[in-house]
């Protein structure tokens, strides 16, 4: 079975299931009101380490939606808020766990 990503941006909750199991829960911070995180069906098409106090964290993982993504962030007290420019934040922490559970070509599902 696939694997695949469920974000609620209202719970702000990424969730990682293999067909209809969930593997796992993580929380997230999601876009503000002015830069909301879009709505959509999306793949991951790319994935890429950053160096140390990079702006994205960790590690970036680029959504087919161009310029959004799932990344981690240097300021771990904006999970669990709407802050960001529109992307997925996650801790650093679990950005690198979850980039190592899901290849390239992942199915992402954005909701309210």
């Amino acid at each position: 079975m696939a694997r695949w990503i469920d974000v609620s941006t209202s719970k702000h909750r990424l969730r990682l299931y293999e067909g209809n199991r969930l593997i796992k829960s993580y929380p997230i911070a999601t876009g503000k009101i002015l830069t909301a995180t879009p709505f959509g069906t999306y793949t991951i098409i790319n994935k890429q380490l950053n160096p140390p106090r990079h702006v994205f964290g960790a590690l970036w993982m680029g959504l087919s939606r161009p310029h959004y993504g799932i990344h981690g962030t240097n300021n771990p007290s904006s999970i669990g808020k709407s802050v960001s420019h529109g992307c997925i934040r996650m801790s650093n922490h679990d950005v690198l766990e979850l980039s190592s559970r899901v290849p390239i070509g992942t199915r992402v599902i954005i909701h309210k």
